[in-house]
């Protein structure tokens, strides 16, 4: 049966989890504020900085409306109603798959943790944006970090590592998963392509993306004491061999 092919995990104490989560997301959101403060202090500066408003003004020169289409696309890939939405489907999917609700409960924790940090770093930070023509409405919330790229890390990412654990067709499994790793990078470039972003922004929102998916994953999808469910214990005998063909074969 499917489900016996299943990794299994060890049981999981709700107060340490709630922990771990609440007190690495803080420690997390305060590293990335700190990050962000020294960025816009160098960025008023004009000292270390510059080299960001060339990469800006390189893009926007760039824009065609091919790419302004593909961008565009590329965007929404990691936009709010497509991570709703997505998150929706793959709830309901890992729950119908896998016949239990840690990796759903996995996946929404990856996102709305994910939001609640991005939540309290711009509010610390307030970042402009990009001193070109924005190619979206720009959002009241600051440029640091880039909520979308941080957003496509934690729920693409924590769909192509619950994909690839799971998944028993391998080539299967690393196609999905390397499509869903290649999202990140699509809506990274796509937001600075658009003027709603630094690169700065998008490089911590990548960082912070990933700090809080893995964050989430030791804590609800630990690798530690996992194990296959449909590995059989081998009995400690030893092997019996055929003197005919001598080949070893198990009793």
């Amino acid at each position: 049966m499917a489900g016996h092919t299943h990794t299994k995990y060890p049981p999981i104490d709700p107060r340490r989890a709630a922990v771990q989560l609440i007190g690495g997301g803080l420690l997390l959101a305060l590293a990335l504020s700190a990050v962000g403060w020294v960025i816009v202090g160098f960025a008023e500066s004009r000292s270390l900085l510059d080299w960001e408003d060339t990469w800006n003004s390189w893009f926007a020169d760039a824009r065609t409306p091919t790419l302004n289409t593909l961008s565009h696309i590329g965007s929404l890939l990691s936009d709010t109603v497509a991570v709703i939405g997505l998150l929706a489907v793959m709830v309901v999917v890992t729950r119908l798959w896998l016949r239990r609700w840690r990796e759903p409960i996995t996946l929404c924790v990856a996102i709305v943790g994910e939001l609640l940090v991005f939540l309290i770093v711009t509010f610390a930070v307030q970042r402009d944006r990009p001193d070109v023509v924005h190619l979206d409405p720009a959002p009241p919330t600051s440029s640091f970090p880039s909520g979308h790229t941080a957003a496509a890390v934690a729920l693409y990412g924590c769909i192509a590592i619950i994909v690839n654990r799971e998944m028993r067709t391998r080539w299967l499994a690393l196609l999905i998963a390397a499509a869903c790793w290649a999202v990140p990078v699509i809506v990274g470039v796509s937001r600075v392509y658009r003027g709603m972003h630094h690169p700065t922004d998008v490089l911590f929102g990548y960082i912070g993306g990933g700090v809080w998916l893995t964050i989430v994953l030791v804590t609800l999808l630990p690798l530690f004491g996992r194990r296959r469910a449909d590995i059989p214990r081998m009995p400690r005998q030893g092997l019996r061999t055929n003197p005919s063909s001598r080949q070893s074969t198990f009793p």
